[in-house]
C-alpha cells in the first residue's frame, strides 16, 4: 500500500494527495543503456532524506482554484487534465499562492527527489520507467496520447503508487541546469541532498510528455529550457519536506 502522508483538504471537494517516499541512497543517471545520453552521465550515488511528493501532476482544477479560473494557461482544457503550458515562474507564483491560502510550504521537487520518487525510492524495481518497461503501461507518450494530454492516475502508478511521473507532461525541477553537475557528483563522492549547480540559464524538467518518444521518458532522462518559456507539454508537481 502507497504511504500517503495526508489529503489536502480544499473547497468544493477538491483535493490532493502527497505521498511519502522515504529516504534513502540510489544510483542517479544512466551510464548503462543504449538511450543514454552525455547529460545523463555518469551515474553517481546520492543520498536523500524523506519528503513527500504529489501523486499526480498538478491539475487545472487545482490550479483554477488556487490562481482562479480565467488564468488556465492550459492549451488543453480540462479540469482533471494537468495543467501545462506553465513556466517555472509560472509554477512558483503558484505555490506560493498554494501556501498562503494551505499554511503548508509546498515547493518544487529537486532533481534528485523526482529522479528518485520516478524510480521508486526504496521500493524500486529498477524499472527503465515510472512504474515499468513497457511505455504503453505507464504513460502517455507520442505513440498513445493522440496528439493531447490526458486525465491524470488512468495508467498503471509505480512501486511507491505515484502516477504519470513518465510521460503526459514534463515537470518543472528546483535544479539549474549544468553540462558538468554529473561529473562533479561522481568525482565528489557520495552526493547528500544535492541541489544542483548555484547559477545557471536553464532550469531542469523531467519526465517526458505526450508528443515524443519513449526514449524520453525515461527515469534518467533530462531535459532543461529557461524558466520564463512554457509549452503545452510542460507541467509540475509539487513536494514538500518532512518536518
Amino acid at each position: 500500500m502507497q504511504d500517503v502522508l495526508y489529503r489536502q483538504p480544499l473547497p468544493h471537494a477538491l483535493s490532493f494527495d502527497m505521498i511519502l517516499v522515504e529516504g534513502g541512497a540510489f544510483r542517479m543517471g544512466d551510464d548503462d543503456s543504449e538511450e543514454a545520453l552525455d547529460r545523463e552521465q555518469p551515474a553517481h550515488q546520492v543520498v536523500l532524506e524523506s519528503f513527500h511528493i504529489g501523486q499526480y501532476p498538478v491539475t487545472q482544477g487545482l490550479w483554477e482554484w488556487v490562481m482562479g479560473p480565467d488564468n488556465n494557461p492550459s492549451a488543453f482544457k480540462g479540469g482533471e487534465r494537468p495543467v501545462e503550458n506553465v513556466s517555472r515562474e509560472d509554477a512558483l507564483a503558484f505555490i506560493d499562492q498554494l501556501n498562503r491560502l494551505t499554511g503548508h510550504t509546498y515547493r518544487l521537487p529537486s532533481e534528485a527527489e523526482w529522479e528518485y520518487a520516478a524510480r521508486g525510492g526504496r521500493k524500486s524495481q529498477g524499472y527503465q520507467y515510472a512504474g515499468g518497461n513497457e511505455m504503453e503501461e505507464v504513460g502517455w507518450y507520442k505513440e498513445n496520447s493522440g496528439g493531447e494530454t490526458k486525465v491524470v492516475g488512468l495508467k498503471k502508478p509505480n512501486e511507491l503508487g505515484i502516477f504519470d511521473m513518465s510521460g503526459n507532461v514534463y515537470e518543472w525541477c528546483l535544479d539549474w541546469f549544468g553540462d558538468s553537475y554529473y561529473a562533479a557528483c561522481h568525482e565528489s563522492g557520495v552526493a547528500s541532498n544535492p541541489r544542483g549547480p548555484e547559477t545557471g540559464t536553464y532550469r531542469i524538467f523531467r519526465g517526458g510528455c505526450w508528443n515524443y518518444g519513449p526514449e524520453r521518458c525515461r527515469v534518467a532522462y533530462r531535459h532543461h529550457d529557461r524558466p520564463w518559456r512554457g509549452y503545452p507539454y510542460l507541467g509540475f508537481r509539487l513536494a514538500l519536506t518532512t518536518s
